[in-house]
């Protein structure tokens, strides 16, 4: 049996166990990231490496941060803060989705989230209402501002190296004539419609110290003031991270490092404020996409699609085709290895046709950041999972719609903005 028939297999397995949720889904990560080791697809190196990614090592990082701005009662000040200007949970929604986006655009999605998720914990236990139903729009609204903007999202980047290649780039903002309309018309749908569609779970296994309630009145200060001057200048330090010259995740331990040192936070509360499930979840899934990558499996399954349509398929075709293949294999790779994988690929076709490549790649990227139908579509998916008590349906019930979304409000715009034969 080859590479590519064992990954698939593992694939469908993985698709099976995380809708079901009969076994834990950090144990299904597991099972596959070792089953491929066991089969020889990947070697140990490889398997193992998720665990050392550099998303894992922001999630510790910044699991750390937040927790700190917790255990002093922090996050519940800035809640309440928050609270008085957005009475409602519709408002409450909508804001969160409104400042999320912006920053999005701007920032990594990832670094955007992990910031922002122990505010908005922080706002749920101050206004009272459910964190479950807060914390996803969170992160969807992060997805969607990564389109705001060439430096939004990893892939937007690699569109543009891949344009760059035949001396065509994309300006600026140009991703924001696609990606500012979904992210809008996002928003409202979670304030109208959507909000039916959130789940509404009770936190209250105490496995975290996200999970506490407690009385912080007699934690000192400038304990308080420290984690949020800190958390701050961590966020400052992702923004510039290219000036700087420092890495998110070193960012994010760095924070994490001088929380514990000035005692702001216990080395005991830090451990404790790691979500290990997030952790077994994310670092296993991502021996997945490596053997997707490695095995040739991901690339067969695009060239299979695509070449469905034959030698001159119809432009409009052929977009909803990319978008549709994006968006799926998006919900089980990251975004930057759907964007990296289908980059070339949609080049090729759209020169082999003598199309605007910019128009095809541009549904690269918009299905690519489509990851809203499962935890692991993105890190900020997984990184909820704990903190929001969620389950792998969940994700499907609101992400789907979004997607659906993203695609009626994508193909209206690409042909007008980006026509094929300009």
């Amino acid at each position: 049996m080859s590479a590519a028939t064992i990954t698939l297999l593992f694939l469908l397995f993985a698709i099976i166990m995380f809708v079901t949720e009969k076994i834990p889904l950090g144990l299904t990560s597991m099972i596959v990231c070792v089953g491929l080791c066991v089969t020889g697809v990947l070697d140990v190196k490889t398997a193992f490496s998720g665990f050392i990614d550099s998303n894992v090592i922001l999630f510790v990082a910044m699991f750390i941060v937040g927790g700190a701005l917790f255990e002093t009662g922090m996050a519940n000040e800035i809640g309440g803060i928050v609270t008085k200007f957005a009475k409602t949970e519709r408002g409450l929604i909508v804001a969160i989705m409104v400042i999320v986006g912006l920053m999005s655009g701007v920032l990594s999605n990832t670094g955007t989230a992990a910031v922002l998720i122990p505010v908005v914990i922080g706002i749920a236990s101050k206004s009272g209402f459910k964190r479950s139903r807060l914390l996803m729009p969170l992160v969807f609204a992060a997805a969607m501002g990564g389109n705001l903007s060439l430096i939004g999202a990893p892939g937007n980047m690699i569109a543009q190296s891949t344009l760059e290649q035949i001396g065509l780039k994309f300006g600026f903002f140009e991703y924001a004539i696609v990606g500012l309309p979904i992210l809008a018309v996002g928003i409202l749908f979670f304030a109208t419609i959507g909000f039916k569609l959130l789940p509404s779970h009770d936190t209250t296994d105490g496995d975290s110290v996200f999970d506490e309630q407690r009385d912080f009145s007699a934690v000192p200060k400038w304990k308080k003031v420290l984690s949020l001057v800190i958390l701050v200048l961590t966020l400052l330090a992702m923004i510039f991270e290219d000036k700087i010259g420092v890495k998110l995740a070193v960012s994010g331990c760095i924070g994490a490092i001088l929380l514990i040192l000035t005692g702001v936070i216990s080395e005991k509360e830090a451990l404790k404020s790691i979500d290990l499930k997030t952790i077994f979840l994310f670092g296993g899934t991502l021996s997945l996409a490596s053997a997707l990558q490695s095995s040739g499996a991901g690339e067969m399954i695009a060239n299979k699609v695509v070449g469905a349509l034959g030698a001159n398929p119809s432009p409009l075709l052929l977009t909803f085709v990319v978008l549709v293949l994006c968006c799926v294999m998006t919900n089980f790779m990251s975004n930057t290895a759907t964007t990296a994988l289908m980059a070339p690929i949609c080049l090729s076709i759209a020169q082999g046709m003598g199309a605007d490549p910019r128009a095809v790649l541009m549904a690269c990227v918009i299905g690519g950041s489509c990851a809203y139908a499962t935890p692991i579509g993105m890190p900020a998916n997984t990184m909820v999972v704990g903190a929001g008590n969620y389950k792998f349906m969940d994700y499907v019930k609101s992400g789907l719609p979004l997607i659906v979304i993203a695609l009626i409000v994508s193909m209206i715009i690409l042909p007008i903005a980006f026509p094929f034969y300009p």
